[in-house]
């Protein structure tokens, strides 16, 4: 604690990095790649489970869970969905280990190697569509509006906390649909209830779209997501959701009897976000202080600090606090009542602080005999000595106005750093000071390659509200009927 942190505008990736070690979120473990959540990261990733799966639950979606374990001839039966995670998959090839003969610990058994290896889910569509075969037979069968909250494993060689891990948590949803205008409404809904979430709970605004060809998913026919952008002015993939056509049908051979009585293949969406979305929490909000949490999805909402010597004025104190901190609990409000003695008050107060507890409460003697107690936002950091009586309400109001107020300074930030560029050499200098570029694009996979070659700046979508408009493309000149979200990304 008596280190401060790096500072976001001389090294943005150490500020994050040890934003996360610091703020006790999570920690890198002993497999290379893979990461230790800690109880605190993982408290906020159980207010975002929990949001959203009443979000899923409310739009007659059900959970169920899939082996984490999938055949690897599945992965071949869709071609360029095994194209697209071939390079990112971990084989099992054996089942057994057995003590080595020469005293050197366990050895992997050769006499136990499996007849067909298995692929450690990098995501679940082909183990899923082979079980939807069997439960699809009628149009009576459909929808299937099914999610999983699971891990999966994509063997990333650079990996960041949260960001990009070999291992990672998310949920996944896989619907079955009997005609193509219900899973694209499907495809649709899942984008608003990820862009809901964004905006309502984590309070970071999004930019809906659709991907290009070259950064659609593997297997699908179209790729929705939600992009939001990070202090450094890079964009970062929040969610996406997946119009899958008939490609899974197909390849596991999933029909049904339509009312015509003619059988036809079903229709699929896949949907999904992870735990980047902690990722994109800490980089959209956080300070040089800490973390700076949205009350929503705070673990603390509220801690009070008392300042106190001797036992007789902590007893005052609590007499004064503990009917605020019932009715504060019975309010719906996660508040913590600090009374350890093994630190100090700034001790305390610097530590809720970094790990960005909206509301901080400090009270003491004089402030009992006043008839008063200190509230200090985590947002701005201002404190003020406010009258005890009607505290509560203050708090209430305080912990909606904190989350209002961190949503739109985001969203001013990302309208101030957001550029409509018209030529390459205006393209080329504004890539290189961040943000969002707005320019026209020719709609050709190459050219959309060698911006990428020539800047490391790549589409990140289409947006959906975007209107037609005539214009040259900034690279080939070649005609544009609108323009994309051009942005260097995590």
């Amino acid at each position: 604690m008596s280190k401060s942190l790096p500072s976001r505008a001389e090294n943005y990736s150490e500020w994050y990095n040890e934003l996360v070690k610091r703020a006790d979120l999570a920690e890198n473990s002993a497999v290379r790649g893979c990461m230790i959540i800690k109880p605190y990261g993982y408290s906020i990733w159980e207010k975002m489970q929990r949001a959203l799966d009443d979000m899923f639950k409310e739009t007659g979606h059900v959970n169920a869970y899939f082996p984490l374990l999938i055949p690897k001839s599945f992965l071949s039966k869709e071609a360029s969905h095994v194209e697209g995670f071939a390079k990112e998959c971990a084989v099992v090839t054996h089942y057994r280990l057995k003590n080595d003969p020469n005293g050197h610990g366990v050895i992997v058994d050769p006499d136990a190697k499996l007849e067909e290896e298995l692929i450690i889910r990098p995501t679940s569509e082909t183990v899923i569509w082979s079980t939807y075969k069997n439960w699809v037979q009628s149009y009576r069968d459909l929808p299937i509006l099914m999610n999983q909250w699971a891990n999966v494993m994509r063997w990333e060689m650079r990996t960041r906390l949260f960001l990009r891990t070999a291992e990672f948590l998310w949920q996944e949803g896989h619907t079955a649909h009997a005609t193509k205008e219900e899973a694209v409404e499907e495809t649709e809904q899942m984008l608003n209830i990820y862009s809901e979430f964004a905006e309502t709970f984590m309070a970071m605004p999004v930019i809906k779209g659709r991907k290009t060809a070259n950064e659609r998913f593997a297997g699908a026919e179209d790729t929705y997501c939600i992009e939001a952008m990070m202090q450094d002015g890079k964009a970062l993939q929040a969610g996406t959701s997946h119009f899958l056509g008939q490609n899974f049908a197909k390849a596991f051979d999933v029909k049904f009897l339509n009312k015509a009585n003619q059988q036809e293949f079903v229709w699929g969406t896949s949907w999904g976000v992870s735990t980047r979305l902690m990722g994109a929490l800490i980089m959209a909000h956080s300070d040089d202080q800490g973390l700076v949490l949205p009350p929503k999805l705070a673990p603390i909402q509220v801690v009070i600090v008392p300042i106190y010597k001797g036992e007789e004025q902590l007893n005052n104190i609590k007499s004064k606090i503990d009917p605020l901190v019932s009715a504060l609990k019975k309010g719906g409000i996660s508040v913590k009542f600090d009374i350890s003695e093994n630190q100090s008050p700034g001790f305390k107060f610097a530590e809720y602080e970094l790990k960005g507890v909206p509301i901080r409460l400090a009270i003491g003697n004089r402030d009992i005999e006043n008839g008063t107690i200190e509230l200090a936002r985590r947002d701005t950091r201002v404190k003020t000595s406010l009258p005890f009586d009607g505290i509560e309400q203050v708090i209430v109001d305080t912990l909606e106005d904190i989350q209002i107020s961190i949503y739109q300074k985001a969203l001013d930030f990302r309208a101030a750093n957001t550029f409509e560029v018209n030529t390459w050499d205006e393209f080329l200098v504004k890539i290189e000071e961040g943000g969002f570029l707005s320019a026209h694009w020719d709609g050709s996979p190459e050219t959309e390659e060698k911006i990428k070659e020539l800047t490391k700046a790549t589409i990140r979508c289409i947006p959906l509200d975007s209107q037609e408009e005539a214009g040259k493309c900034i690279l080939t000149g070649n005609p544009s009927k609108q323009r994309v979200i051009f942005a260097r990304a995590y």
